[in-house]
């Protein structure tokens, strides 16, 4: 990737890891389970040193930090300053020692061959060329390292991050539209084509599992993640008053079927990946 892609890309991250940081708590609480089950197949011992790969605000690395204890290594590693700001303070509050965080394009950053395993929860599926970046990520393991990561599934099967596009359509001259070729958050929703870049940048042993959880959330931040998280967002951002109201009513409505006594259920549905170097 050239320099000028490369500062391109810094700089898109940097602004939808503003929207991450302000909503850091309930994004969290959304993924945890998936998290969790990423740490889990990593299989991670006393000891180890982890690389987690697009870390976001920490969450995953401060769990694995915790998993490899005192005397082990964690860290976390993202294009996005604002996310990795807000890691190394969390960090800091709850008084982890193992856990570092580094700014840094995991695509094409030299890491030091020292890991025995990397971690990622949804954060390889941006890659420009993914088939270089896990062949990058691959070198940073010492022999016998191993990957555990999780990547979403098709949108057809994550429902609900199709709604507010679908109600917001007709208000907007270009909706967006989720991709799953290329660079995004459904650039591996195909099972085969996720085998087959790893596959080609060099790991072995590759399984590619269906993963779901399901969070409860209020309508209220159904809502914030449709709007204020999602694609949506930056559309709205740029928009005038009017649009945002309009937007925001034809999204309200088209979600409130989807609420039951207050409480809509999101359904995470996604790939567990593990593959070993």
């Amino acid at each position: 990737m050239s320099t000028s892609a490369e500062r391109d890309m810094a700089a898109y991250w940097d602004r939808a890891g503003q929207v991450w940081v302000e909503h850091q708590a309930l994004l969290d609480r959304i993924m945890a389970p998936i998290g969790e089950a990423v740490v889990e197949a990593a299989s991670l011992a006393n000891g180890e040193s982890v690389l987690d790969v697009g870390c976001g605000a920490g969450a995953t690395t401060l769990a694995a930090a915790w998993r490899v204890g005192p005397t082990g290594r964690a860290v976390g590693v993202d294009i996005s300053g604002a996310l990795v700001e807000l890691a190394r303070r969390r960090a800091g509050e709850d008084g982890i020692e193992g856990a570092e965080f580094l700014l840094a394009d995991a695509q094409t950053h030299a890491f030091a061959p020292s890991f025995d395993a990397i971690i990622s929860r949804f954060g390889v599926m941006f890659f420009p060329d993914p088939v270089s970046a896990f062949a990058n990520l691959r070198r940073a393991l010492k022999p016998g390292g191993r990957l555990a990561f999780a990547a979403w599934r098709g949108p057809e099967e994550n429902p609900l991050s199709q709604i507010p596009l679908r109600a917001a359509a007709p208000f907007l001259s270009e909706p967006p539209r989720f991709e799953t070729e290329g660079p995004g958050r459904f650039a591996f929703a195909d099972r085969d084509r996720v085998r087959g870049v790893l596959e080609a940048s060099g790991w072995r042993e590759i399984a590619v599992a269906p993963l779901d959880a399901a969070s409860p959330l209020s309508f209220d931040e159904l809502l914030t993640m449709s709007l204020r998280v999602g694609p949506l967002n930056p559309i709205l951002k740029a928009a005038d008053e009017d649009m945002r109201r309009k937007v925001g009513e034809a999204v309200a409505t088209a979600l409130a079927p989807h609420v039951r006594e207050g409480v809509a259920t999101m359904n995470s549905a996604c790939w567990l990946v593990t593959a070993k170097v």
